[in-house]
């Protein structure tokens, strides 16, 4: 396989550039956390390692340094196509080099090889209550493959430490290429009539999204999909999907098991929701207005009104981001060019054009653009996805592509078991000023 050749070649780089810092300043501090920090789930705080993606407060996030737009700009696309094969993206952000056509179409050829679904994981679905959520479907679905992992049958049978990493890329590899069938296989038994359908091998992964949910006529919507899911792929290793796959995977759990853990995690309203509050919000707007688009002065009075009771604008605001996110602006352009006449997407920008200066006024966010939740559901509704819990699904296909990646990098640096120390409140106390008291002070007074 010549990805994993190219890689090979890459972690050998890598891996000696890192025994090298440990050695020349193994010592050297390089991060420090204030007590505010480590009361609140250390924010902001340096304390993960990943070349494959970061988030530029300024600019916003960077695929292995690539801003979205030269990535979306120079990975190899299908024909007539406007945005890039996931197999081309897959191969960038393993190796950090753009990929030729043929190297994108080595992935994509992987991931068809791959892509069947056993009989059991389809029967274990079937039987699961009408009522589960579809995120429990796919937390289960991915630990059903579990059986399957060439790394426990490699670990078992002596595998060296220093090919960890290629167990692991073959077992992200065989999950990767699965996700969209496993998602479709969801949607089908969850929201249709239970029909799973077999991959068109004349469609890329992303576009074969859209055909086994009985879409593949729609070519916007293909297009979608591959966008879609290339914005979606990764942020950093720092979020809650990704650190909780870094964290299972450092005890040498595979990609299974770290994966189910991972969405377990995105399936926190506090992470993987956001889309489907958004859309939710736009909806109660055209709602409230008798299903007509409000003018700009009804719709300022409307979002004054959200925001004096207490309440947030869904979709608005980023942890980092001091900027639009680029992959709402993409979305957005989406929109503009197969849906400009949609309401919901007429809203979408009216509340754009309203929201960042009305923050502003107030003066309690620190971030007031919007993030890529903002506009993320409002395009998958306008396409016929009008299931809102389905949304995290989508999310969580496109989210393994990054983790995986990350999951390969981390057994090639050899990283260890991931094992912070923890310690009581009066060690806190004892450590900032000795016999100070806080005991009566309430929790909203230091955090």
């Amino acid at each position: 396989m010549e990805l994993s050749k190219r890689l090979e070649e890459k972690i050998r780089e890598v891996y000696e550039q890192v025994r090298y810092l440990v050695a020349v300043s193994g010592e050297t501090i390089i991060s420090q956390v204030s007590l505010r920090q480590f009361l609140s789930g250390n924010r902001g705080v340096d304390l993960l390692l990943s070349d494959v993606s970061y988030v530029d407060p300024f600019d916003g996030l960077h695929y292995r340094g690539l801003s979205i737009n030269q990535v979306l700009n120079l990975l190899p696309k299908p024909v007539d196509c406007v945005f890039p094969y996931a197999g081309g993206l897959y191969a960038f952000l393993l190796t950090g080099e753009i990929p030729a056509l043929d190297e994108a179409l080595e992935v994509e050829n992987i991931w068809k090889d791959r892509a069947a679904i056993p009989d059991y994981v389809i029967r274990m679905l079937k039987a699961m209550p009408p009522d589960t959520h579809p995120m429990t479907m796919l937390s289960q679905a991915i630990l059903a493959l579990q059986s399957q992992s060439k790394f426990v049958q490699g670990y078992n049978n002596g595998l060296q430490k220093e090919d960890h990493w290629r167990a692991t890329l073959e077992d992200s590899l065989d999950l990767t290429a699965k996700a969209p069938s496993l998602a479709a296989a969801i949607y089908n038994i969850k929201y249709g009539s239970g029909e799973v359908r077999e991959i068109d091998p004349n469609l890329d992964w992303s576009a074969n999204f859209a055909h086994l949910i009985n879409k593949g006529w729609d070519l916007h919507y293909q297009e979608l999909c591959r966008l879609f899911f290339l914005l979606h792929a990764d942020q950093g290793t720092g979020n809650v999907s990704a650190h909780t796959a870094c964290l299972v995977n450092s005890a040498l759990s595979d990609v299974y098991y770290s994966c189910s853990a991972a969405m377990n995690g995105l399936a926190g309203p506090l992470h993987g929701r956001a889309n489907q509050d958004s859309l939710e919000w736009l909806l109660g707007i055209m709602e409230f207005f008798g299903g007509k688009l409000p003018t700009l002065e009804q719709l300022a009075a409307y979002i004054w009104d959200t925001l004096d009771r207490g309440k947030v604008i869904p979709g608005y605001g980023h942890a980092v981001l001091r900027c639009p996110d680029p992959r709402f602006v993409a979305q957005f352009e989406f929109g503009e060019k197969y849906m400009a006449d949609d309401d919901l997407f007429k809203l979408a920008g009216m509340v754009y054009q309203l929201v960042p200066d009305i923050l502003k006024k107030q003066g309690k966010a620190k971030g007031v653009w919007p993030n890529i939740d903002a506009i993320s559901g409002t395009l998958q509704y306008h396409c016929g996805l009008k299931e809102f819990d389905f949304y995290t699904v989508l999310f969580g296909v496109g989210r393994l592509l990054g983790i995986t990646i990350n999951l390969v990098w981390n057994r090639a640096l050899l990283l260890p078991l991931e094992r912070p120390q923890s310690i009581t409140i009066e060690m806190v106390r004892d450590r900032l000023h000795g016999t100070m008291d806080i005991s009566g002070l309430g929790a909203d007074t230091y955090l």
